[in-house]
Order: C-alpha cells, then structure tokens, then sequence
C-alpha cells in the first residue's frame, strides 16, 4: 500500500500532490487472512493555515480529490468515510458528545464487520452440520467424529500460514502496481498448498488409523473403524482445499470478500444437502457425511480458483519457490503460526483427554466443542476490525493514541455484548434443545454437565478477540505468541490434574473456562500497562519491520 500526502488549502486554493512529503511510517498495517478492510483511514492535523491529510491508497485508486468514497468537501474540510468510524472530530467533546460518538463508532464497527462473519461461520457450520445428522442415528458414530476432526479441521489450520502470507505478498504487490509480481507470488504460493495438500492425502492414506488409535487409546479402539472412514474420505479433499485457501486469501488481498464468500455459502449449502441425502435418508452414515464434506470442499475451492482467474490471473499456473521465497513465507507467518498452533493443540488435548471419560462422555463433548466453535466465529470479526483500523492510529502520520483507545472501548463494549448474547444463545440450544443432536438420554446428561463452564468460556472470547486484534494490529507479535504458549503449557498441566483426579468432563471443561480467561486478562493488562502499544511513544520494542517478499 502506497501513502500519498494532500495539502487542503482555504477553499480558493485546489488540492494537489505534495511529492516530498514524507509519511513517518511506511509499513502497511499488519492484515489477518480474512476480510481486510477496504475502507481508507484518514487522519488530520490541523495549523492555522492548512491541513495535511493523508490517507492509503489502493492500486485502483486515481487522484483523492476525485474518489467520492475517500474525501468529500464539507464546510472546507475533508470527511472520510472511515473518520465516522475512528470518531474523528474537531474540537472537545462533553460526556454526553462523547457517548454518542462511542454509539456511532460502535454501529459503524458493526456494519463493517457484519459481512466478514460470514467468513467465518462457514469452515464450523460444515463441521456442525455433521455433528448434527450424524447425531440422529449412532453415538458411536458420534464420538468417532471428535478425534476424526482433529485430523481433518484441527491439523488444517497447521497450514493457515499460507493464507497470512498470500494474502501479505499479494497486497505489497499491488501496491506497487506490479501485476506479473502478483501472479509469481500466487503461483509460488499454489504450489506450495498442493504440495501440502499432496502430503497431507498421503498422511491420511497411510498414518491416519495409527494417528487415531495413538489419540484415542486403546479403552476406545471400536471407535477407530468409524472415524478412519471419515478421515480417509475427508482426506481425499486435502490438495483441493489448501489450494482453496490460497486462491480465497489472494482474493482477499484484491480488497473482494464476495467471491470467497459465495464460494462458502454454495459449499455450505451442498455439504448441508449432501449430509441430509447421504446420511438420513440412504443410511450411509458417517461415510455419507464425509462424502458431502469433501465434495463441498472440492467445489468450494474450485470456485475460489475462478473468481481469482475473472480478476485476470492465472490460478492453474503454478511455480516452484526458491529457497529463499519459501523462507521468507514461513517467516511472514511465524508468530501468528505459533499462536495458532497454541490454540489448535489445547482444543486437541480437550479432545484427548475427554476420550478417557467413555462413548457417551465423548460424544457429548464433540456436540459441545462444535456448537461452542460455531459460537466463538461470530467475535473473529472484532479482531479483524481492529487489525484494519489501529494500524493508522497508532503508527500513522497523524498518531492520535486517544482515538485508538475509544476504538478499543468501542470494540470491548461490542465484544461484551456479543459475548452475552451467545453466551446465552448458545447455552440455551444445548440445554433446551438437546434432542437436535441426539436422543440419546446419557449424551444429553453428560452435555447438561458442562452447561456451566460452557458458558462461562465463552462470554469472554468475543472481548478477548477484541484485545488480541489489538495486539496484532500494534506488531506486538513477540508477546502474544508467548502469552498464548504459556496460557496453552498451563493449560495443558490443568487438563492433565484434572484428569487424573477423575473430574470427568466437567474438570475438562473449566480447564478451558482458565485457557480463555487467562488469554483475556493477560491481553488486557498488556495493553493496560504503561509501555504497552496504546499508552507508550517507544514503538522500538515491537516488531516495525515491513512484512513483504524480497
């Protein structure tokens, strides 16, 4: 993303270029792989004779002065979209002033936001979907889904660097205008999700039933026969959907989120109709609900594949990376890498330990852990939102550390609220309506069980996201990575107490009401603190270099 300066003079005088000056930080803000933002972030300083008004520019964009959707005149001045959502304003504001602009940021987060859900929803929903027909006829079937999903969803997010980094190259390309740099970035970047994705199909062929029978033990081994079925169908979707993920995340990186979204919607909605067909009324079962997933992944990646060649590039060319591109992917990606696998090896040990507690017990908690995902997507947005804005905020030109902590507070306020509700929402569903899941009397008493930490693990991730995208937004990458290996090594010491002492599934569960309340307040008293990113001028001390291909 290229910076370019603006002098607004009195109304007299037109706007034109300023090429000698000099933005203070040429990084673009640090982007997830899902939704980045396509609003531009404004910021003025005033003097008494002019403003300085700088804002991003995509590579699509002619002179500001003549984009209605970046500045439009009022009363002299310069009103962006995006000021209505960082609460830029001239002057004091009383308390009552304050609050609404608080109300109007929010409502502006929340219509930003909403879109991106989407997103978000789908990868759960597919696997929610399943947990729900399969649930309808056996509880074996059932409990052989949890550690078949942590083959299939868990291990894939092993692979989401690859998003981060096509989605980092892409845009640093376009923002220099260099479209044959595009096309090379995604031709490396494909060819490194079908080598994966190759090797991955080869792991599930050959390693997938000892993987099961090593996680889920010898006291579960009649479970193993069902769940190998499921992998080794999934398994057979594995080059489709990493190459998917790239073709979704260069996308994304071109400022279009709608034709990744279709692509889900359309995978949903045939994985959602398969499963029904397959499952309940050709009585194929677990078989059947694997069959549909895969298929909708297939097709999902490749509609990803098309939207990316209507854009003018070729998805079917491939590359191979040099040495030295593969290393700077991996290193575009190391610290939100460790972060995930974090998370994704705590969700993993809950699984594992759970399979120690029995059929019923283990089915229970895979309706559970399902539902609670499914949960949990709706606060990614939050975190999205922040890692679009704050980036201007707390390194741009005109740095305003006060607009980026309203920003925060209308983010936790959100968050909050959100979290409530689903907390709510979410624990209801289980409880009231248990027999969408399963009839079977002694899963929904092992489901009523962990009601309690359920809901109090998941009223605190929405706000929790909102701190984290905060973190990332501010490069403070070194400290979240740590947090979130010491929240999981913690964690993981709990699981194995509890455990031992034969706390059942319940212990297992507060274990992860701990995970998400430590991550929460160790996130806030980062930010909290005297040196951290929304209350220090040393930005030294976190990570300022540029993320981009050499």
């Amino acid at each position: 993303m290229q910076f370019k300066t603006l002098i607004v003079r009195p109304s007299y005088t037109p706007l034109f270029q300023n090429p000698t000056q000099r933005p203070l930080s040429p990084f673009p803000p640090f982007h997830a792989p899902l939704f980045p933002s396509n609003l531009s972030l404004t910021s003025r300083l005033k003097s008494r004779r002019n403003r300085i008004i700088t804002a991003c520019i995509s590579p699509t964009d002619e002179l500001i002065d003549n984009d209605p959707e970046i500045s439009g005149e009022n009363d002299g001045g310069i009103v962006s979209v995006s000021e209505k959502l960082l609460g830029v304003a001239e002057g004091g504001e009383s308390g009552s002033e304050e609050r609404q602009s608080i109300w109007n940021q929010m409502m502006e987060i929340v219509k930003f936001s909403g879109p991106a859900t989407g997103l978000w929803i789908c990868g759960p929903l597919m696997s929610l979907i399943d947990t729900v027909v399969i649930g309808q006829g056996s509880s074996i079937e059932l409990a052989a889904l949890g550690p078949a999903t942590v083959i299939c969803d868990y291990m894939s997010y092993t692979f989401m660097f690859l998003s981060i980094a096509t989605s980092n190259m892409v845009a640093t390309s376009l923002a220099r205008k260099d479209k044959d740099e595009v096309q090379h970035h995604i031709s490396n970047l494909l060819f490194i999700g079908f080598t994966c994705g190759c090797l991955m199909l080869l792991f599930t062929k050959f390693f997938g039933s000892w993987a099961l029978t090593a996680f889920t033990g010898p006291k579960n081994a009649h479970v193993v026969p069902a769940a190998n079925t499921y992998v080794q169908i999934r398994g057979l979707a594995w080059p489709a959907l990493l190459i998917g993920w790239v073709a979704q995340s260069a996308s994304l990186g071109m400022k279009d989120s709608w034709g990744p979204l279709k692509a889900l919607a359309v995978a949903s909605v045939v994985n959602g109709i398969g499963a029904i067909v397959l499952c309940s009324f050709l009585g194929y079962g677990i078989a059947g609900a694997a069959w549909a997933t895969m298929a909708s992944q297939v097709i999902a990646g490749y509609m990803m594949i098309d939207s990316l060649n209507k854009k003018g590039y070729n998805a079917f060319s491939i590359s191979v990376p040099s040495p030295h591109e593969l290393l700077t992917v991996l290193g575009l990606a190391a610290p939100v890498f460790l972060t995930l696998m974090s998370k994704v090896a705590f969700y993993s040990l809950l699984i594992y330990f759970s399979t120690s507690t029995g059929t019923h017990t283990m089915a229970a908690h895979q309706v559970m852990v399902q539902t609670f995902c499914m949960c949990t997507v709706w606060g990614e947005p939050l975190s999205q939102t922040a890692q679009s804005f704050m980036p201007e905020l707390i390194y741009g030109v005109g740095r305003n550390l006060e607009k980026a902590r309203m920003l925060l507070k209308s983010l936790v306020i959100i968050g909050a609220i959100l979290g409530l509700l689903l907390g709510i929402v979410g624990t209801c569903v289980p409880w009231l309506f248990p027999k969408i899941f399963t009839h079977d009397q002694n899963v929904i008493q092992e489901m009523h069980k962990v009601l309690i930490p359920y809901f109090l693990a998941l009223v605190v991730t929405p706000p929790t996201h909102s701190l984290e995208g905060t973190l990332l937004a501010g490069r403070d990458l070194k400290f979240i990575s740590l947090s979130m290996t010491g929240c999981f090594s913690m964690g993981a010491l709990f699981l194995l107490l509890v455990s031992s002492r034969g706390y059942g599934l319940p212990g297992c569960w507060f274990g992860l009401v701990a995970f998400q309340w430590a991550r929460f307040f160790l996130s806030l008293r980062r930010i909290l603190s005297p040196n951290g990113i929304l209350y220090s001028d040393d930005l030294s001390q976190y990570n300022l270099e540029k993320l981009r291909a050499t």
